[in-house]
């Protein structure tokens, strides 16, 4: 489990991160959201025992992060891939891990074995002897996340993880991260991609350099929007008839055969506006709940928070 409390973070003048408290759960995938300069980065160095908070803190399996005494078993615990991979260029792609396999004290049976799993679920394996300096960065990236795990930690910090993938390596390295939450692995991840957050994340916090949001990418933009109810009908001939027996109800949209209609609940309202138009002899070929996405929310959150996006 990964607690913030309180945690502030200055540069001279500058507030990178304001008073950010939240709570990762252990086998969570947790994104952090938000624009550039909005403390993203700088959370999850300070997270990694990288650099100090300037007041309050961060508590990691139980070790704090303003104890000293703590930050080498913090590190044990943690798998970093940072926003620059910093791979040893010269060097190949198994050697790059099995260095930091060395730097972990993992035993070289072990290692190996690891090695081995973690290039073949990457699908990196075959190209394990050639030097980092030949790859794409999209093959780059896929190694540093190799490397992050390693020595197996129980949390994991990705900033930036799909940064350089093309759509096959993104989809590898998503299952990938999926397979890592299904062992239990706590992930924290950093993203200007929301469809990957949308996808991945179980809650996703929005910030900009304090906290906006906290929910599930489903439950974020909740309160933002009034509720609406899309209703398709069979027949373009009945939208005035179907016009006129929704007036009664909220603001209404129409687009071709496709009218939304704003409701005050949904559970009350929804059967009684179908019961009405079936009545009236409309036919309704789908009604659904309109539905906002997670990028949809993102903007809305910093639009009405006065941020530059």
């Amino acid at each position: 489990m990964i607690e913030v409390l309180q945690l502030t973070r200055r540069f001279g003048d500058k507030i990178a991160i304001d008073n950010l408290t939240m709570k990762i759960n252990d086998g969570e995938i947790f994104g952090l959201l938000g624009p550039n300069g909005a403390g993203k980065t700088t959370t999850l160095r300070i997270l990694a025992a990288l650099i100090s908070p300037t007041s309050g803190g961060a508590v990691i399996d139980g070790f704090s992060v303003n104890n000293k005494d703590n930050l080498n078993e913090i590190r044990k615990r943690l798998g970093l891939l940072p926003e620059v991979p910093g791979l040893y260029e010269t060097l190949s792609a198994y050697r790059n891990i099995e260095f930091y396999g060395e730097l972990y004290d993992v035993p070289k049976e072990e290692r190996e074995k690891r090695i081995e799993e973690l290039l073949k679920a990457l699908e990196i394996w075959e190209e394990r002897s050639k030097p980092v300096a030949t790859f794409s960065k999209g093959m780059k990236q896929k190694i540093a996340i190799a490397r992050a795990l390693v020595h197996e930690p129980s949390v994991l910090l990705l900033d930036e993880p799909m940064s350089g993938l093309d759509p096959s390596a993104r989809k590898t390295v998503k299952d990938f991260i999926r397979n890592l939450k299904k062992k239990g692995r706590t992930i924290f991840l950093n993203t200007h991609n929301l469809d990957d957050a949308q996808q991945l994340c179980d809650r996703v916090a929005v910030i900009n350099t304090r906290l906006i949001a906290l929910d599930t990418p489903e439950n974020l933009g909740k309160g933002l929007w009034k509720p609406k109810l899309a209703i398709t009908l069979a027949k373009i001939e009945d939208v005035d008839k179907a016009r006129a027996v929704l007036s009664g109800y909220g603001e209404l949209e129409q687009m071709g055969k496709r009218i939304e209609v704003s409701i005050k609940n949904a559970e009350e309202d929804n059967p009684k506006i179908l019961q009405k138009l079936i009545s009236s002899s409309i036919e309704v070929v789908y009604a659904e709940e309109v539905k906002h996405t997670l990028e949809e929310s993102y903007l809305e959150l910093l639009r009405r928070e006065g941020a530059r996006i």
